[in-house]
C-alpha cells in the first residue's frame, strides 16, 4: 500500500490534539523530575520547565476550546463526591502509615 501525501497530513483539529497529548506527557515527566530532583537548583529548573509547559498546555486547550474541538463535561456533583471521599480515605491511611 503506498501513502500518498493526503494520508500523512493532520487537519487543524488533530494537530492539536497532539500538541495538547504531548503537553501532558511533558508535565508528567516534568512532574516525575521534580519529585525526584536531589538539588534546590535542579528541583526550581523542572519546576519553572513544568509551569511553563502547564502554561501552554491551557494555551492549546483554550484554542481548542475557542474552534469548538474540546468540550469538557460538566461535572456530576456524584462524582465529586466520590473522588473526595476516595481522596480522604487515601489521606487517611498515609497518616495512619
Amino acid at each position: 500500500m503506498k501513502l500518498t501525501k493526503m494520508d500523512c497530513t493532520l487537519n487543524e483539529k488533530d494537530t492539536l490534539q497532539d500538541m495538547l497529548e504531548a503537553e501532558k506527557q511533558l508535565m508528567q515527566l516534568y512532574t516525575v523530575a521534580l519529585f525526584e530532583g536531589s538539588t534546590k537548583a535542579v528541583r526550581k529548573n523542572f519546576s519553572t520547565n513544568l509551569m511553563g509547559v502547564a502554561e501552554n498546555q491551557y494555551c492549546i486547550y483554550t484554542n481548542m476550546q475557542s474552534r469548538g474541538y474540546y468540550e469538557p463535561k460538566p461535572a456530576v456533583k456524584t462524582m465529586i463526591d466520590e473522588a473526595n471521599d476516595t481522596f480522604k480515605k487515601q489521606k487517611k491511611q498515609l497518616k495512619a502509615n
